[in-house]
């Protein structure tokens, strides 16, 4: 939109919106009207100046004079409703879309996991499926016990439907420890003991490691090892996946796919000394569960490369989940730190996780927010992977246009 224009049509939605609400133009629904015109979010905040000092001058005009001036301007009005609906699912089969949002449980949700999670959601309202909140609680170092219970109530509440599922990892070790198996015995895998700096050597100068030549059975002694109270200590063995040590990207020579953590589990307890990281739960669990589409942000753009080998060297390359990436979000002036929230907490500067200055859903919900707000708000950004940068002020008056 031109400057000019979006001058005109701002003067002109106001004018609408002010006679509807008895002489008081209301910013939230000017600026989503404005949406409809063709204003793009990211650009709220270099006009919201301008949208502003509008709305107060229309509402200084008495309401009369708001409609003398509204009939001259009213052919500046547009009835176009706004876009309804998501972009086409590439490859969606009705009823069988299975999309997936991941939480970690440091904390509760908040405005980030808000900002883009409710697209996967929609997916799945729109063409029928499963989606999956998957807790994903395999390290054992920062966990807020309460945060499993929090995440499940604020799920319900933000996705509501049948189709929601909420599932975590730390529940599902077995099956992880299966597929370690299966990629060892395909020899897509291999117990590596160097040091991480020796290995890094390997890395720089696209060598192999030597722990490469082990046969299938000296590898699965070694597993047993590392599973074993009595085997191998925490350091000393870790599970690496056999892609190609010569690849241009170094992200993609032989990541680890599991290591052993001795840390105390809050809902496992010491039940399990060998965790998995992030690559094989997450492939583990979207071949189990039949993922067929995934939204994440881009920089997990690697990770999803080296999910696709893995379920390349198991023979399931063709079944790897369609994948959209998104842009960063960053508030400048809204911190999202679940650690950092929590010791406020502890420190009495908050009230609790409903505290209306946090950041977080539930203190969002208290305030009377409801869940299509952050629909709409995740809809109307889209699958874009442009990054963006947004304050506190600027975040909530989009929300607020979205929550009527």
């Amino acid at each position: 939109m031109t400057i000019k224009n979006i001058e005109k049509k701002a003067r002109a939605y106001a004018l609408k919106n002010a006679i509807a609400y008895e002489g008081v133009a209301r910013m939230g629904s000017v600026i989503s009207a404005l949406f409809n015109e063709g204003l793009k979010p990211e650009e709220v905040k270099k006009y919201s100046k301008e949208i502003s000092e509008i709305i107060l001058k229309v509402n200084n005009l008495p309401l009369e004079e708001q409609k003398k001036e509204f009939e001259k301007m009213e052919n500046v009005v547009h009835e176009r409703e706004a876009r309804e609906g998501l972009p086409e699912l590439p490859g969606a089969k009705k009823g069988k879309v299975i999309m997936r949002f991941a939480p970690s449980p440091s904390g509760p949700m908040h405005v980030g996991h808000a900002f883009t999670a409710p697209l996967s959601y929609l997916f799945v309202k729109e063409y029928g499926g499963t989606f999956y909140v998957r807790i994903e609680d395999t390290n054992p170092e920062n966990i807020y016990p309460p945060a499993y219970e929090m995440i499940k109530k604020e799920s319900e509440w933000l996705f509501p439907g049948d189709f929601l599922k909420v599932i975590i990892q730390s529940d599902r070790m077995k099956l992880y420890y299966e597929y370690a198996e299966k990629f060892i015995k395909k020899k897509a895998a291999y117990i590596c003991t160097c040091t991480s700096e020796k290995f890094k050597e390997f890395v720089d100068k696209k060598v192999n490691c030597p722990c490469r030549k082990l046969s299938v059975k000296e590898n699965l002694e070694k597993w047993k090892k590392m599973l074993d109270k009595k085997g191998f200590n925490e350091g000393e063995a870790v599970l690496r996946f056999k892609s190609d040590m010569k690849d241009k990207n170094p992200a993609m020579r032989d990541f680890p796919l599991a290591r052993i953590n001795l840390t105390k589990h809050p809902k496992q307890a010491n039940k399990y000394r060998v965790w998995p990281l992030m690559n094989l739960a997450v492939t583990v669990d979207d071949i189990e569960l039949g993922m067929t589409h995934v939204i994440r942000a881009k920089d997990h753009r690697d990770n999803a490369e080296r999910q696709k080998k893995m379920y390349e060297s198991l023979g399931l390359g063709k079944k790897f989940p369609w994948t959209s990436f998104l842009g960063r979000v960053k508030f400048k002036d809204m911190n999202l730190s679940a650690t950092q929230m929590r010791k406020d907490i502890d420190a009495g500067k908050y009230s609790g996780w409903d505290d209306e200055r946090l950041p977080t859903i539930a203190s969002l919900k208290k305030q009377g927010y409801k869940p299509s707000a952050f629909w709409k708000f995740a809809e109307r950004i889209g699958l874009s992977e442009n990054d963006k940068v947004m304050d506190k002020k600027e975040y909530f008056m989009l929300l607020d246009s979205f929550n009527k």
